[in-house]
């Protein structure tokens, strides 16, 4: 599956951005939670409010060309699962991440994590496409028309937020490889930093992102915007609380 959606990712025209975002409060106010949320839901979260308020970041072409946007975002996230003995990462998708609370997208991730089954890509393993999908190239056929046609490309979801952070120590950024979604988030490392606040210099905690968008569909301009906002709302986590 994962072959065959960077196989589809070829035809894009991807552009990143390396981006270091300031999450010592973010930290603080998941911390203040009980349980404490998922860091990767929070990013989630906070990436579906900056798609919302920039909607062209994930809109795609279909077959004929046609510009196609979204009145909602849907970002397929990876999550590592157990599946019949093997360590595997999952790509599940979180319906109306920018309008969901964190503590509901991190509970989601849990369950998902917990039972495979609980997703519907969990399901397609434990069934029998898992036979079809050791057929030579047919995955790259279904990632290439799922990127073409609308109500396929709403069960893949219009976003993607994948993490490396949680598989290494300190800061570092990833470049994530291009697949049929027209933007990508992959969380990186974080680590204490200096950095100016109040006109002094302080530690904080600073955590490594690099966005991905297809210039085939995004411009930069639009682009730049969107990671402005992104760290907007990553920096300025009132939201949290939040329903």
């Amino acid at each position: 599956m994962v072959i065959g959606a960077m196989r589809a990712g070829r035809r894009s025209f991807p552009v990143h951005g390396l981006l270091q975002v300031d999450v010592t409060d973010a930290v603080a106010a998941l911390d203040a939670h009980d349980p404490p949320p998922s860091f990767t839901a929070f990013i989630v979260g906070a990436t579906g409010r900056a798609v919302a308020a920039h909607p062209n970041v994930h809109a795609y072409r279909d077959w004929r060309g046609r510009l196609v946007t979204h009145d909602h975002v849907d970002i397929a996230s990876l999550i590592e699962v157990e599946h019949v003995g093997a360590t595997l990462p999952l790509a599940h998708v979180l319906r109306d991440a920018d309008v969901r609370s964190v503590d509901d997208l991190s509970r989601e991730l849990r369950y998902v994590a917990a039972d495979v089954g609980r997703s519907e890509s969990g399901r397609l393993l434990q069934g029998r496409a898992a036979g079809l999908m050791r057929i030579p190239g047919l995955m790259a056929l279904v990632y290439r028309a799922t990127g073409r046609f609308e109500r396929l490309r709403e069960r893949s979801g219009t976003v993607a937020v994948t993490s490396v952070g949680m598989f290494g120590r300190g800061g570092g950024a990833g470049i994530v490889q291009p697949t049929i979604m027209t933007l990508s988030v992959l969380v990186g490392g974080r680590s204490e930093r200096p950095r100016v606040v109040d006109h002094e210099i302080v530690a904080r905690l600073v955590l490594d992102l690099t966005i991905s968008v297809d210039h085939a569909v995004v411009d930069g301009a639009p682009a730049a915007r969107f990671a402005d906002t992104l760290v907007e709302v990553i920096e300025d986590p009132g939201w949290v609380d939040g329903p």
